[in-house]
């Protein structure tokens, strides 16, 4: 099974510039050891179980909440039995039916 997480948390009442309060988040996900991506918009992470993606979400949640006292939080959860590694495998569909490399960041 496979849960795949996007998640956008932002602080509200930072001012315009939080990349600092959201680094620290992202730090959260990238100790918890499980694969995610992130990107301008928000951050996904792949699980295989619910309590790993919520305790990493939770984590990330009380690191914000250290320095932040309004936070607003999107999830969106994408749950699929007997998959495993779909982030990659999803863009390689997407490329394949295309025949081509999808455009990426440098």
């Amino acid at each position: 099974m496979s849960f795949m997480t996007l998640v956008s948390m932002t602080p509200l009442e930072e001012g315009e510039s939080v990349s600092q309060h959201v680094a620290k988040v992202v730090d959260v996900v990238d100790q918890s050891g499980l694969p995610y991506v992130i990107t301008p918009m928000g951050t996904i992470i792949e699980s295989k179980t619910w309590d790993e993606v919520m305790t990493v979400l939770k984590q990330g949640f009380m690191k914000m909440k250290e320095e932040c006292s309004r936070i607003s939080i999107s999830i969106k959860i994408d749950y699929r039995e007997g998959k495993n590694s779909r982030m990659k495998a999803k863009i390689e569909s997407l490329e394949q039916k295309l025949g081509k490399e999808l455009h990426k960041i440098d």
